[in-house]
């Protein structure tokens, strides 16, 4: 089996004892970590952790030599030992309905318009996010009638799930990698992960998701920019976010 992150192979798990393996003022290094770091357009987790002096938010994180370090609210603190890491439960669940609705989107607008591919995301921590999609000269109006079929997919309550493939393999089947610039990082054994809506999609991601589609509050499309003669930007928001 590949190597998961914790918050991949344990979806529901947001607070966990674990222990410093280092430490600088105001940073942190966790043997194991539920935090999603932030990554594809996703904004990262916040929440805090919990020691023997008290608890503290984790306000970032950084990447440096394979480790992931997290940066604490106080710049002087200096944790060691056991500490317990707790994620908000409200932003995650917030993040994995927005990243699931992007990804049925993203799956209709694929098959709508001839394997159209992603060109750009960003999700938001108001509960909305936009996609840009290389869809050249696309009537808006034929993007804009997606909500119907998205919100439709949400009520059939599809299962969510993940597997692995080898990096060659994910590359030779069509439409599995949908971004023009970037894919999700491999593991350290070379496989990339791939998100599927069952019946309905399959897709290269690092993020993290819903198990299944009705967890999510319907979607509504805000609003359709023209970005060039090939780029449209689709602004769509949770409703009751």
């Amino acid at each position: 089996m590949p190597a998961r992150a914790f918050y991949h192979a344990n979806p529901e798990t947001l607070t966990l004892e674990t222990q410093v393996i280092d430490a600088r003022p105001g940073r942190v290094v966790l043997a194991e970590s539920p935090f999603y770091p932030g990554g594809g357009g996703q904004l990262a987790d916040s929440g805090t952790l919990h020691h023997n002096g008290g608890e503290i938010a984790v306000t970032g994180f950084d990447m440096v030599d394979s480790r992931l370090w997290m940066r604490l609210a106080d710049p002087a603190a200096e944790l060691a030992g056991t500490v317990e890491a707790v994620v908000d439960p409200a932003f995650r669940q917030m993040m994995r309905e927005l990243h699931t609705g992007t990804h049925v989107l993203n799956a209709l607008i694929f098959q709508a318009f001839n394997g159209a591919l992603v060109t750009g995301v960003q999700m938001n921590d108001d509960g909305t996010a936009r996609m840009d999609f290389d869809v050249p000269e696309a009537d808006n109006d034929r993007v804009r009638a997606l909500e119907g079929p998205i919100n439709d997919v949400i009520r059939q309550n599809l299962p969510v799930r993940d597997i692995y493939l080898p990096i060659a393999a994910a590359r030779e089947e069509q439409g599995l990698i949908r971004s023009r610039s970037v894919a999700p990082p491999p593991t350290d054994d070379g496989q990339i992960r791939i998100v599927e809506i069952v019946g309905l999609d399959r897709q290269a991601c690092g993020g993290t998701h819903l198990s299944e589609t009705g967890a999510s509050r319907a979607i509504r499309i805000l609003k359709i920019d023209n970005k060039g003669r090939h780029n449209r930007r689709v602004r769509i928001g949770l409703a009751n976010a």
